[in-house]
């Protein structure tokens, strides 16, 4: 039986599998990385300048998601008003969901991830890694149906026949 490197078998397992397996070591090594962080910053300055900067850190998140979730709704809508996608909207809204939750979780790597994400050549850098990523990974293939050359507009109803002969 020939040897399977662990190399060869991390890369032959589906891309669910790595991605699950990635998730589990982050929601894993985070929680122990924030501890540590916690122990340190709390050894040198004390358990409640520790939990009053983590108190602060959540409200400050909360009023910058707020101002820029709000400002990023209304581009949104006026994107949409001018018959466009908001695509940079709603993948702007998508950071900002994730800054949210990072500084809402007590963690000053977490925090410093989330106000990270609140800054918007950040957010751009990072969309424009996803969306490259996605263009590489995702294939759309698209089809219509229907009569073919035709430019006007469909319209649909019903129809009753009318018999014009004369009666005898």
């Amino acid at each position: 039986m020939a040897q399977v490197s662990y190399e060869q078998e991390i890369c032959s397992k589906p891309k669910e599998t790595i991605v699950g397996l990635t998730l589990f070591i982050a929601f894993l090594i985070t929680p122990l990385i924030e501890i540590a962080v916690f122990l340190q910053v709390g050894g040198i300055i004390g358990v409640m300048p520790t939990l009053l900067i983590v108190i602060l850190t959540a409200l400050l998140g909360a009023a910058l998601w707020r101002a820029q979730g709000l400002a990023t709704w209304a581009r949104a809508q006026d994107a949409l008003n001018r018959g466009e996608l908001p695509i940079n909207e709603v993948a702007n809204g998508a950071f900002l969901i994730v800054a949210g939750a990072l500084l809402l979780t007590p963690g000053f790597v977490t925090d410093a991830i989330g106000f990270l994400l609140f800054v918007p050549p950040v957010r751009q850098a990072i969309a424009k890694l996803v969306f490259e990523a996605l263009r590489k990974n995702i294939h759309v293939h698209a089809t219509t149906s229907g009569t073919s050359g035709g430019s006007g507009p469909v319209i649909e109803g019903e129809a009753t026949e009318i018999d014009d002969t004369p009666p005898h």
